[in-house]
């Protein structure tokens, strides 16, 4: 016979996540009531440990708050269920056409650079317009950065980086970190949350709140001089909408477009087989 313990009071495990998500999302006790169709009076009682939640009543609430899969499994665990959402290996078996329709966006986007990050920016899969770019800044660009996967962060924020190379870093430096930030809160990104402690020390505290004034523009463009070369670029971010994998849900698909036709005709002559 197998028995369920389950933590109790207002600051035990399900109680205290169910709090920390509704008040991420902010909202009320009666918006989350209205928006998932729970008695603002049971969310009361979930929240204050008074009542037990049911299976389906965390996949219901979690489901309204959008809270990502892997954060889910924590929601059951903390109720006293089993995690019902998988963490597949890239490489699983089951993963395989989630994987060929990711290198398919990646390579239909060529001759301009894609990547597909995890939910703290590690490079998982990346095209040759992307690799060929990352080798102008040099072969040995990743491990300058430091870190033991190729993470977009530290490429773009520790000294050793494309920092040096990004002409207009008043501008997309502060626009990028905190565009990190508010994922590391929205999608509980614990491991994102830790590649920005550990680089935060190296950075201008003032110069990342303080981005220059770029309202006018449609959409932030980030503009690289690299050895001569000038480029102009801007990302547009594509997510799963179906994804019923923590890997799935958790990856991002990176885009990036030239912003002018300069940079285009580079990128497409460089498909072409012609140097910069």
């Amino acid at each position: 016979m197998s028995v369920s313990i389950r933590e109790t009071g207002p600051e035990a495990g399900f109680p205290r996540l169910l709090r920390e998500w509704r008040q991420k999302r902010r909202l009320s006790q009666l918006d989350l009531a209205l928006t998932s169709g729970v008695s603002q009076r049971h969310v009361s009682f979930l929240e204050s440990g008074r009542a037990n939640p049911s299976r389906n009543m965390i996949l219901q609430l979690s489901e309204t708050l959008e809270v990502p899969l892997r954060d889910r499994n924590a929601w059951l665990t903390a109720a006293g269920f089993a995690p019902i959402f998988r963490a597949r290996a890239l490489d699983d078996p089951q993963m395989a056409q989630v994987m060929s329709a990711v290198r398919i966006m990646l390579k239909a986007h060529e001759p301009f650079p894609a990547i597909a990050l995890d939910r703290a920016w590690n490079v998982r899969l990346s095209n040759k317009p992307f690799d060929l770019l990352g080798a102008m800044l040099g072969d040995d660009i990743w491990g300058r950065v430091g870190g033991d996967q190729r993470n977009l962060m530290r490429l773009f924020f520790h000294p050793q980086g494309i920092r040096p190379f990004v002409t207009n870093w008043e501008a997309v430096g502060p626009l990028m970190w905190r565009r990190a930030q508010r994922e590391a809160e929205a999608l509980g990104g614990l491991e994102m949350q830790a590649v920005l402690d550990d680089l935060a020390p190296l950075q201008d505290s003032n110069a990342l709140w303080s981005a220059a004034d770029t309202a006018l523009l449609p959409v932030m463009p980030f503009n690289m001089e690299v050895k001569g070369v000038r480029m102009s670029m801007f990302a547009v971010v594509a997510t799963f909408g179906t994804a019923q994998d923590v890997t799935a849900d958790e990856l991002r698909l990176e885009t990036l477009f030239p912003a002018d036709a300069e940079t285009e005709a580079l990128f497409r002559g460089a498909a072409a087989g012609r140097q910069p």
